[in-house]
Formats: C-alpha cells, sequence, structure tokens
C-alpha cells in the first residue's frame, strides 16, 4: 500500500477494499499474536499471545490487514470460520503506510492496533524473528474452536470483558489447546521432557514445573483493574472474567474459564465453569458453585447481587439477589427444601412474577427467586427457606 496522508483518504482506502474484496466481510474477532512453538515438534503451536485483541470492533484496521496479506501473496477466505495467517516485515511496512494520518496518536487508546504494528516491526527490524512467530488471526464465525490461535483469541476476549460469559462458542478448545507443561509462563511439551529427562536432569537444567494444563493461568495474559486482587495465581485460570473490584483469596478459592463475577465480589470458595456471580456478593471459604457437568442437568448457575455462600455450603441452583445458603449446607435441584406458609407469603411478595404454593419444595422450583435464605434445623437435620432478612455488604475498604 501507498502511504496514506490524511484521514479522509484512509477512509475511502477502507471503502476501495470491502468493495473491490470478492466475498469480504467484517470479522466477529481478529488480532496479531506472537505464538509459542513445541520444543520437540517445532511446527506446534503451543501458545498464542495477543497485546489487542478486536472483537465486533475496528473494522478498518481489519480491512487494511486482510488488504496488506493480500499484498503478500494470501488471499483471506471469507467463508471460512477462522483464517490464520503469518506476517512479516513487508506486511507490517504496508501497515505503516496506511495508518500514516494516525501515526502521531499511535500511543492512544483508539489506536492500539498501530501501536502494535509499529512495536512489532521495530522488534523484528531489530531482533530478526522466525517464520510463522507472528500471526494475524481472524475469526468470522462463533463456531466450536479449531486452532490454538483462535482459541486463545476466544479465551482473551472472555477474560478482557469483550464478551459476557457463557455468551461465546468454546466447545473444541480442549480438543484445539495442547497438554503442556508450564515454567515461569513457558509452555514446554512433555513429550520433549520426556525425550531429554536424563541429559536435562544430569546437567541441572531440568525446569521448574509449575503446573501442566491446557489452559495457561490468568495473570500470564490479563492485568486485572488496580482495585482487583488476586492473592494467589494458580486460583483463576485463564479464560475467566473478574469484573473490577473483584478480591479472589487463596486457599480453596478457584475461578475457571468462561465463569467468574460481573460486579464488586468477594470469592473465597469455587466458582466453576460457567458459573457467574452478581455484584456485592460473597462466596464464602470452601463453597462451591456447581458447573454444568457437576449436578445441575446442564443448567449454568447465575448467583444474583448481594448474596452470601456461607463457608462449605454448595449450590446446585440459580439464585436471585439477596440470598443465602448458610455453611455446610447443599442445596441442588432434587435437594427437598420445607418453607413455612409464614415464610411463603414473604417469598411471593419478593417475587411477583411467580407464585409459590404448597410447603415442600425441590430446589430446582426455588431457582431463581429472589431473599431466599437456606438453613437446616440442627436438631432435625431439615433444610428450610425463609425470607431473608439480612443484608449482604462487603467492606468497602477491602474492594
Amino acid at each position: 500500500m501507498q502511504i496514506i496522508e490524511t484521514g479522509d483518504a484512509f477512509k475511502a482506502l477502507i471503502e476501495k477494499i470491502k468493495s473491490e474484496t470478492q466475498g469480504y466481510k467484517n470479522p466477529l474477532a481478529f488480532g496479531i499474536a506472537r505464538v509459542d512453538f513445541g520444543q520437540l515438534n517445532s511446527d506446534r503451536v503451543l501458545q498464542a499471545t495477543y497485546p489487542v485483541v478486536n472483537w465486533n470492533e475496528n473494522f478498518g484496521s481489519a480491512a487494511i490487514f486482510i488488504e496488506a496479506l493480500r499484498e503478500q501473496g494470501l488471499v483471506v477466505d471469507f467463508t471460512q470460520n477462522e483464517v490464520v495467517c503469518n506476517i512479516n516485515l513487508a506486511f507490517l511496512e504496508s501497515c505503516l503506510n496506511a495508518f500514516t494520518p494516525y501515526s502521531d496518536e499511535a500511543y492512544g487508546d483508539a489506536h492500539r492496533n498501530i501501536q502494535v504494528v509499529s512495536t512489532l516491526y521495530s522488534q523484528m527490524k531489530e531482533n530478526g524473528y522466525r517464520e510463522g512467530e507472528y500471526k494475524v488471526v481472524f475469526i468470522f464465525n462463533d463456531v466450536p474452536c479449531v486452532s490454538v490461535e483462535a482459541t486463545y483469541l476466544k479465551l482473551y476476549a472472555l477474560s478482557l470483558a469483550k464478551v459476557a460469559l457463557r455468551s461465546i462458542n468454546l466447545n473444541g478448545a480442549f480438543g484445539a489447546l495442547p497438554n503442556v507443561a508450564w515454567s515461569a509462563g513457558t509452555p514446554i511439551e512433555l513429550e520433549w521432557l520426556r525425550e531429554f529427562e536424563i541429559e536435562l536432569k544430569l546437567s541441572n537444567s531440568y525446569p521448574h514445573i509449575d503446573f501442566i494444563d491446557k489452559f495457561p493461568r490468568f495473570l500470564q495474559h490479563i492485568i486485572p483493574a488496580n482495585n482487583t486482587r488476586i492473592l494467589e495465581a494458580s486460583k483463576v485460570r485463564f479464560g475467566a472474567q473478574l469484573h473490577a473490584g473483584t478480591t479472589v483469596m487463596p486457599g480453596a478459592s478457584y475461578i475457571n474459564f468462561n465463569a467468574g463475577t460481573t460486579g464488586v465480589s468477594m470469592v473465597e470458595g469455587r466458582i466453576s465453569s460457567s458459573a457467574i456471580v452478581g455484584d456485592g456478593s460473597d462466596v464464602g471459604g470452601g463453597a462451591s458453585i456447581l458447573g454444568v457437568l457437576s449436578g445441575t442437568d446442564g443448567n449454568p448457575i447465575s448467583i444474583g447481587k448481594n448474596c452470601l455462600l456461607g463457608a462449605n455450603s454448595v449450590c446446585g441452583i440459580p439464585l436471585g439477589d439477596a440470598c443465602i445458603i448458610d455453611a455446610g449446607i447443599a442445596i441442588l435441584e432434587g435437594t427437598k427444601v420445607a418453607i413455612s406458609a409464614q415464610n411463603l407469603g414473604k417469598i411471593n411478595e419478593v417475587n411477583p412474577q411467580r407464585t409459590l404454593s404448597g410447603e415442600i419444595f425441590k430446589g430446582k422450583e426455588l431457582a431463581g427467586l429472589n431473599g431466599l435464605h437456606f438453613r437446616q434445623n440442627s436438631l432435625t437435620g431439615e433444610l428450610s427457606a425463609s425470607r431473608s432478612t439480612r443484608e449482604i455488604k462487603l467492606n468497602a475498604d477491602l474492594h
């Protein structure tokens, strides 16, 4: 591409690319990534790192990337769900020519794609690069994951809150991602460790292995908000989403991928995959929110605002706002829960959209209701629900 001098000329170029490129359509997501290759299988991609992720936005930058690829002889097939292409210095030079009108603003939030291109160009020119080490990745349709690069792009979108939890297709992610050993953020093939185990150990160069998994940890890729605290990196998996102000304590806490918080929350228990915790809620020490494979009959669980899950409790149904499950109690879909007539009236008052009748209810019949307080009679063992009279408030100084 020739050097573009003005913003109007840039806009005209974008329209020209879109109108003259057969089958052109805007990508759902795209970004430039650096990839880590296998130590034994040198063409195997183990991880993809994106400094900037675009999700349903910045279509002008996408058009420039697509045109720069075409100039290098790589034609993007818009009928594909995922497109992954190697990039080189010529690709970056073309992009920089097109981005010239905005080069002085490259370090503002509005032009972070230009910053990526400019920074990468300088690094590649100065330090060199391996063929295929840097790629541009496009997702055109939200379908099951196939490549490592596209899977990481989706996980980034979740952890950066570019998309809502449970809103994108992550089927195929476990098949796409290799199971690797992680050492100081670097993925290492297990096959390579086995192949060179003797040499590595005798030379005292066997790496310190932090963990083995298909997914890295959240903090290996994401910089959280200033008022977010994660006291132990292993407690949050990449692909989780943490709202600003969330505190994740050490010990029994854990947040899986495609799960997390939508407001200021205290997490001292386990939030399984696809579970969501609302603003002002407290997941007590050792408490467990079940995932879709953990006994919820495939129904994902959402915890409303200002709820409290007591220590070592188990939540297997969605909760509305201002609910409490006392410590040590398991509320599952099939759990029998007694409600007195007096409490039933109070519960119906705060849930006008539904009217309960009866004395004994299964847990799934109470799913999503506001203002429930689940407790257990210490003499009889009976589980009951009453209208919650407590307002759960987190300590603002701690968040």
